[in-house]
């Protein structure tokens, strides 16, 4: 039996960051990054957004969606507020950081934060609608799904994803338009070899911030893939999110 990713906090110091995962992925993307903050005196509090880390990929589709995923971040804001945490900041990786961003641009009591791998500026396409099957079929096989079932399911989730990335782009270009609403520094990280999004997608969000005045704290790590929390950057990246955090808090 495969053990599932479930969301955790880790209860530090009195300065909380939330911690949003990326699209077909979860929380133990964020759990280098988060446990480097613990150790700063930080709590982090990393959730997982619905239909993510179920036994079924089709559940992203069916049970997920921009609205569920924002109403998902509201409550996990809500969460850390409860348990007596009045200074966040929330950061997200790709799909995570256009919810954070949406955060930071409606709720003026959060520190700060920013983005990971983020495509709030589109430059382009993504790799997604190919790579999101084939990350499904891993699964499966890992599963040891029958064959039948494997490929009924693997067919429905190829006529079912180009849908809902259209619905993200959709919902992502109104939290485009609002970037005017932030009022903290911003935190940006992109890597010079992603392969989910386009490598420009960090410096056009940067230069968008700074034509509407806003102060950006940005980082780019040219030999890095996506998922820059885990991947060569990581080292990188958290001493970068600690010096950062060191200027919000």
């Amino acid at each position: 039996m495969l053990q599932k990713p479930t969301s955790f906090f880790f209860r530090h110091g009195p300065k909380a960051v939330i911690l949003l995962h990326a699209y077909a992925s979860n929380s133990n993307d964020m759990r280098l990054l988060a446990r480097f903050l613990e150790k700063d005196d930080y709590s982090v509090y990393a959730p997982i957004l619905t239909g993510h880390a179920t036994d079924d990929p089709r559940d992203i589709f069916t049970q997920g969606s921009p609205e569920q995923w924002w109403q998902d971040t509201k409550g996990a804001i809500e969460y850390v507020r409860s348990q007596g945490y009045t200074q966040i900041a929330i950061f997200g990786l790709s799909l995570g950081g256009i919810f954070a961003t949406k955060a930071l641009e409606e709720d003026s009591d959060l520190v700060g934060g920013g983005t990971f791998s983020s495509p709030i500026i589109s430059a382009g396409g993504s790799n997604v609608a190919e790579s999101f099957p084939k990350m499904a079929q891993a699964q499966y096989e890992r599963q040891q799904t029958d064959q039948e079932t494997k490929q009924v399911n693997l067919t429905w989730i190829k006529e079912h994803v180009s849908g809902q990335l259209l619905e993200i782009e959709t919902y992502t270009k109104s939290i485009a338009t609002r970037l005017e609403q932030i009022n903290t520094i911003f935190f940006v990280g992109q890597g010079g070899r992603d392969e989910m999004i386009s490598s420009k997608c960090g410096a056009m969000l940067q230069q968008r911030l700074e034509q509407l005045g806003k102060q950006v704290d940005f980082h780019f790590y040219p030999d890095a893939s996506h998922v820059i929390t885990v991947n060569s950057a990581h080292h990188n990246l958290e001493q970068d999110v600690k010096n950062y955090l060191k200027k919000i808090f």
